[in-house]
């Protein structure tokens, strides 16, 4: 009789336990999707406003493609050098934003982030001025760089004309990070989709129709880039946040100080690895043969920066998430996101580099007609695929070091892995051994591969609770009441 009863016990208990493994495998399921909802909210408007505004440049090139090879080699080299380098800086200065208004929201402290907008308004508009002079002096700044001296001296013309360009970078950065912090970015998506559709027809207009060349193309670039900053300012201000916006305040010009300190490591780490792609095409132009050399390496580059869109989505979807989640005080939601995002942004990193590897003789068709080229880019693609795929990890890992306010210490892993390591050793393989464009890619590769290793350590070994507290005193130290203790370390995946 015992051992009947205990035998029924026995089996009460297992299929209790069957229950509870099932129920808890349901819970994990209904968070992931959940969790996977949160992010895909941010990611995808994100992706879509980053090639939105992306490709406002690519219009410009597409219509002064027309005027002439000089036109279109001014364009370019101004694009990718003299507003490639001042993109680079505003962005990383708008960035510091990512870290504290994602902070302010999710410790329910909206109110300072209309006053954390118009403090980095202050900071970019005088970064533009700084910049300033780069426009103005291009032409002599690209002869210093040994570029042909016609094609210096018009694009020294079209620089000092996109000036006003510059200055609607330092107005957009802040706005954009103030609405991705509060996940209200469908409306600056329409708003970036529209300002692309109304760039296309203003350069119809200007340069096709009406002929006035360059200076049509600059008037275009103009007056679209501030239709996007004023739409958007217009949005913020017109009472949709009445938490976040309530008017300009002198609160802005306080703690200054600080917020250029995060600013300024947020645009150094922004810009060491964006100058890092930038040297790599520069040692490639110093290689025999570098004219085919050059275009192969451009192509691939090109594809990767499609791809690159999709990551960027999800670095500014972890960033929001992260910092939200520091902000309320959950480490565990915060390190529960990280995972999930990851993921998601692995699968499809591998998606693309399946689809690149299977398509590597025919996607350089897409860009050139030279069949020389169109080899020496197929030889890079098993180099690109692999880029791709780790970039896929590494810029997701840099949203969470913005989210948690790491600029700094990923601007020195960046600094070490790429200009310690990685170039100079792609320049002894390239250079000294002889592998050419093959042996610079090697170097660039491992290089990334290191920093991505180092930030998977990083983010592993991170005290996510410590940074709860120090969420808590930036909030509080930056104008901000003390964070609402909602059991805010008592928060865990299984809550």
């Amino acid at each position: 009789m015992e051992s009947k009863g205990t035998a029924t016990l026995a089996q009460h208990f297992g299929i209790e336990m069957q229950v509870t493994e099932f129920m808890g495998k349901e819970k994990l399921g209904r968070r992931i999707v959940d969790e996977s909802k949160k992010v895909w909210e941010i990611a995808a408007p994100a992706i879509l406003t980053a090639v939105s505004q992306f490709s406002i440049g690519f219009v410009t090139c597409a219509f002064v493609g027309r005027l002439g090879d000089v036109e279109l080699a001014a364009v370019s080299i101004v694009q990718n050098v003299i507003e490639g380098f001042a993109y680079g800086i505003m962005l990383g200065m708008g960035s510091a934003l990512e870290t504290l208004c994602g902070q302010a929201v999710g410790a329910g402290q909206l109110n300072l982030l209309g006053i954390y907008m118009q403090r980095s308004w202050i900071i970019t508009g005088v970064t533009a001025l700084f910049l300033t002079p780069f426009y103005v002096f291009a032409s002599p700044i690209l002869q210093l760089l040994h570029q042909d001296k016609r094609m210096s001296e018009l694009a020294g013309k079209f620089s000092r004309w996109v000036i006003p360009q510059l200055f609607a970078y330092a107005v957009n950065f802040p706005i954009q990070k103030f609405l991705q912090a509060q996940t209200k970015v469908w409306v600056m998506t329409v708003l970036s989709m529209a300002t692309l559709g109304f760039h296309v027809l203003a350069n119809w207009v200007l340069v096709t129709k009406l002929g006035y060349g360059l200076l049509g193309a600059a008037i275009a670039g103009n007056i679209s880039w501030w239709l996007l900053v004023l739409s958007q300012t217009v949005y913020v201000v017109s009472g949709f946040f009445p938490d976040a916006w309530t008017g300009f305040s002198f609160a802005a010009f306080k703690s200054i100080a600080g917020f250029v300190k995060l600013s300024l490591a947020s645009a150094i780490m922004l810009c060491l690895e964006l100058w890092y792609y930038t040297a790599v095409i520069l040692m490639v132009g110093w290689l025999k043969n570098r004219e085919i050399a050059v275009d192969a390496i451009s192509i691939c580059m090109n594809f990767q920066l499609w791809t690159l869109m999709i990551a960027l989505g999800f670095n500014a979807a972890i960033s929001v998430r992260v910092s939200n989640e520091f902000g309320a005080g959950n480490p565990k939601a915060a390190k529960f996101s990280t995972i999930i995002t990851i993921l998601t942004s692995l699968i499809l990193g591998a998606i693309f580099t399946i689809v690149l590897l299977a398509t590597k003789q025919e996607f350089p068709k897409l860009f050139t007609g030279k069949q020389a080229i169109i080899e020496e880019a197929s030889k890079l693609g098993y180099f690109m695929a692999a880029i791709i795929l780790i970039t896929s990890i590494q810029l997701v890992l840099h949203g969470v070091a913005v989210g948690a306010g790491w600029q700094f210490s990923v601007a020195l892993v960046n600094f070490i892995c790429y200009y310690v390591l990685g170039l100079p050793l792609g320049g002894l393989l390239g250079y000294k051994f002889d592998l050419g464009v093959n042996g610079i890619w090697t170097g660039m590769l491992l290089g990334c591969f290191l920093e991505t290793i180092i930030l998977v350590f990083i983010v592993k070994r991170a005290n996510w609770q410590k940074e709860v507290f120090r969420a808590e005193a930036r909030v509080r130290d930056w104008g901000g009441s003390p964070l609402p203790q909602q059991g805010s370390l008592e928060h865990t995946i299984n809550d």
